[in-house]
């Protein structure tokens, strides 16, 4: 996630920041806060996913809403007078309500340390031109927020700016940097601010796939295609649950826990081959994932799943704008004023990146007898031969890591 930031002074130059927004509101009344950032944080990233997916006509589609909230927060430090309101109502909760930021500060400090064998991080680091006044206040709020820095940076050199960005965000994707991070100078003008935010995730299956028991079978695209794509295979105890969404589409969910059992990989898949994964995604809420998820029930099962790489790069300013989150974007009434003290600064660029890579610990695949150990077996079985949705999350704290949808494991 990239967020570039400029000043408009008299001239009108205009300005580059990077954000990603939802729509949606936190519960009233007493209820239990956690509880309530759990639902907001899965319907943030629907909402985000369907945004992103629906121009892009069935493709595979990944996008890391957690990257996106913390980018959003950030801001949120920033932001007054209507610009705050509109973050706030995007967003779903402010970091200025103490409850919520004290919870998600104490979440923020024990995510690097989640699980045996899993690493996650979250890390932001605000690039600064040299001669930009910051606020005192505004520097002490994100320097204390989820693993967040300050770093001098030349902006008014972009080739040299993308680099040492790129080499930041290398850094802490630990070399699994998803792509280039990249804008472009609007009215010929330099940005003075850019935040850039990355979500990293490495972790091994709490049980295993085994590289020889992977090999090529059918996978129904869309009818009428059918890919011969690597399947990987396991028989496993795993939580599944068969439920029907609103519209009556059923769909067999399975959840397949890593190591240490704070982070799950939850794939929804349409029981019936005719039902297209498009039919069912628009019915999908947090309060249907949440039933759901707490209705899964243990069971031994033969999992087939496809190995799968996507990499994704959207540009969402539009979908910002069809949320009703204008001001950010209007050089006119941006208040963005929290940053420096002073007015001038506005969002031109929201350009998010996100990558997913699901192996069996990255080996090739090779011939293996899958399909006869089904043949075999009478145990259920959950099967991804058609296109399937996913979530990489940590069920405890509500934060989804990934979001997205495969169609064509080959692409």
């Amino acid at each position: 996630m990239q967020e570039s930031v400029r000043r408009l002074p008299a001239s009108m130059q205009p300005a580059l920041f990077t954000l990603f927004l939802l729509h949606t509101w936190l519960r009233g009344g007493q209820g239990d806060l956690r509880e309530d950032l759990t639902l907001l944080k899965t319907e943030l990233a629907l909402r985000l996913y369907q945004g992103a997916a629906a121009p892009r006509n069935e493709t595979n589609v990944v996008i890391s809403p957690a990257g996106v909230s913390l980018a959003l927060e950030i801001l949120q430090f920033g932001a007054q007078g209507n610009t705050g309101r509109q973050l706030a109502e995007a967003l779903g909760y402010t970091v200025h309500d103490q409850r919520v930021k004290q919870f998600l500060h104490t979440v923020y400090a024990t995510l690097p340390n989640s699980g045996r064998g899993t690493k996650m991080e979250l890390a932001c680091t605000l690039f600064v031109q040299a001669g930009t006044p910051l606020s005192p206040c505004f520097v002490e709020q994100i320097s204390q927020w989820a693993n967040s820095s300050l770093e001098p940076a030349n902006l008014r050199e972009p080739n040299s700016t993308n680099i040492g960005v790129n080499e930041w965000a290398s850094r802490q994707m630990a070399g699994d940097n998803p792509g280039g991070l990249t804008w472009e100078r609007g009215g010929g003008a330099f940005p003075q601010l850019a935040l850039v935010s990355t979500m990293s995730f490495q972790s091994t299956w709490r049980q295993r796939f085994s590289s020889r028991d992977t090999q090529l079978l059918p996978f129904t695209c869309a009818p009428g295609l059918v890919l011969q794509v690597p399947m990987m295979y396991q028989m496993a105890e795993v939580n599944y649950g068969q439920f029907q969404d609103a519209a009556g589409h059923q769909v067999g969910v399975l959840e397949l826990p890593y190591l240490g059992n704070t982070v799950s990989l939850l794939l929804v898949l349409p029981r019936d081959k005719d039902t297209p994964l498009s039919h069912v995604e628009p019915h999908l809420t947090a309060s249907i994932i949440h039933i759901w998820t707490s209705s899964l029930r243990r069971a031994r099962m033969d999992v087939f799943l496809p190995r799968f790489r996507i990499q994704n790069h959207f540009n969402l300013k539009s979908i910002l704008n069809s949320w009703g989150v204008t001001d950010l974007f209007d050089p006119l009434k941006a208040n963005l004023k929290g940053i420096s003290g002073q007015d001038g600064f506005y969002v031109s660029e929201a350009i998010h990146k996100a990558k997913i890579e699901v192996s069996e610990e990255g080996s090739k695949a090779s011939t293996a007898t899958a399909l006869l150990l089904l043949k075999r077996s009478r145990i259920p079985f959950f099967k991804a031969d058609r296109p399937f949705f996913f979530f990489l999350r940590e069920p405890n704290t509500g934060f989804v890591f990934s979001i997205g949808s495969v169609s064509n494991p080959l692409d």
